[in-house]
């Protein structure tokens, strides 16, 4: 599975573009974050780095969040799926996805249920973040289109 244009948009919106490196806001620290969300061990403190590098990133560390989809889901999805799906893995990794409810549903058939789980992911460092929030429903919006 591929995302779309209009997936890579949900992702780049909720993300945003930074070009110079920035903690976690649930930590204050690790991991620490560059471009559109691309986080690794070669992003570090006072790290920068040009919009161009930042979309090569993004089209790579999506790709990842695809694979990941791939491997993980036994169910059909429609390309709105595809999309939700893909900005939920690229922002809390495929170990979490893999462990979630949310894929326990979807792989029963059970996408009511699984919509639901999206706004359940809405916490860093033990707070509710409103940008978690805010993304969270814009996926599920994006998954039942």
């Amino acid at each position: 599975w591929k995302v779309d244009g209009e997936g890579l948009e949900l992702s780049r919106k909720h993300e945003g573009i930074r070009l110079k490196a920035y903690p976690d806001p649930g930590t204050g620290g690790d991991p620490w974050t560059i471009g559109v969300g691309h986080t690794g061990k070669d992003v570090h403190p006072g790290l920068e780095i040009t919009e161009e590098e930042a979309m090569r990133l993004l089209a790579a560390d999506v790709r990842g969040a695809e694979l990941c989809l791939e491997r993980e889901v036994t169910v059909e999805l429609t390309q709105h799926m595809v999309n939700a799906l893909v900005s939920f893995i690229f922002n809390v990794g495929c170990g979490a996805f893999h462990k979630s409810t949310l894929r326990k549903k979807l792989n029963h058939g059970d996408y009511d249920g699984a919509v639901h789980e999206f706004r359940k992911w809405v916490h860093a460092g033990h707070h509710v973040l409103t940008g978690l929030v805010n993304r969270r429903e814009a996926e599920a919006r994006e998954f039942l289109a």
